[in-house]
């Protein structure tokens, strides 16, 4: 029985040290701050360039007609508004979900092309048709991406943010 016991005190404060590596203020900070500007990086060649990222979109052979257009015009400044939001540190439980919710459509959309065997630039930082192109990393990066999105949404760290400042100077003007 002592060494039942002994074998899992080990993997019980295995969970203490994963709780708290993942409640440390730091690393949402670092994870916040990272995916707010791949985001913020990946929104400025779209914003630029509305008509290549439609033909990027309709590449996927997913979407057509005027609706591409109209997603690749609103999209991009999403991508913008969300990554603004996570480096400052505002909203960020709402930009956390819609960035998890826009990575896991991508996810989708680049699964969907691989089982359909499309060789497409993935569109994500550079509308350039040379530019990366889809594949399984692509997707795994994705869901790794989309993971990070899930981690901040359900974090309670905004100790280093703006939210933070402005909540507190409200509290003791």
């Amino acid at each position: 029985m002592e060494r039942m016991a002994e074998s899992r005190a080990p993997h019980g404060g295995e969970r203490i040290m994963l709780k708290r590596f993942l409640a440390n203020e730091f690393n949402i900070l670092t994870a916040r701050v990272f995916l707010g500007s791949l985001l913020l990086i990946a929104s400025i060649d779209k914003i630029a360039d509305p008509l290549a990222f439609a033909r990027s979109i309709e590449d996927y052979q997913i979407l057509s007609g005027p609706v591409v257009m109209v997603i690749a015009t609103v999209l991009p400044w999403i991508e913008l508004i969300c990554g603004m939001a996570m480096v400052f540190g505002l909203l960020i439980p709402g930009a956390a979900l819609l960035s998890g919710a826009l990575l896991f459509v991508f996810t989708l959309a680049v699964l969907s092309a691989l089982f359909r065997g499309l060789d497409i630039s993935c569109g994500c930082f550079s509308q350039d048709p040379a530019a990366a192109r889809i594949g399984w990393a692509k997707a795994g990066e994705n869901v790794i991406l989309t993971a990070v999105s899930a981690y901040l949404y359900f974090s309670p760290g905004i100790r280093f943010s703006l939210e933070h400042y402005l909540t507190n100077r409200e509290k003791n003007p």
